[in-house]
């Protein structure tokens, strides 16, 4: 018995530390984050809107939304309610909003 509480803990601990570290926030670093804002203004695209859908760092968007390339930037961007929006084309999550 206490060996099976012994697995089951640690268990919990390795999904709650995974968990953890998928929620941290994601770092742009200035350099980057400068590339990625003077792209966007030069590039601009159509803002769209997404009822329902809260503009918050690690809130997916929909498969539908189509998201745009910045070139040498790993994530892609999109507009939506006037604020450009920084997802990772993977999980499509949002990391960064910008206002």
């Amino acid at each position: 018995m206490g060996k099976q509480l012994t697995s089951a803990a640690a268990g919990i601990l390795l999904f709650v530390g995974v968990s953890a570290a998928a929620a941290q926030d994601v770092i742009i670093q200035p350099e980057q984050d400068t590339v990625i804002r003077e792209y966007v203004k030069k590039k601009p695209v159509a803002s769209l809107s997404l009822p329902g859908v809260e503009l918050n760092i690690g809130t997916p968007l929909p498969e539908t939304v189509e998201l745009y390339e910045v070139p040498d930037v790993q994530y892609r961007y999109v507009v939506v309610d006037g604020r450009t929006v920084l997802v990772d084309p993977g999980t499509r999550k949002i990391v960064k909003v910008y206002d």
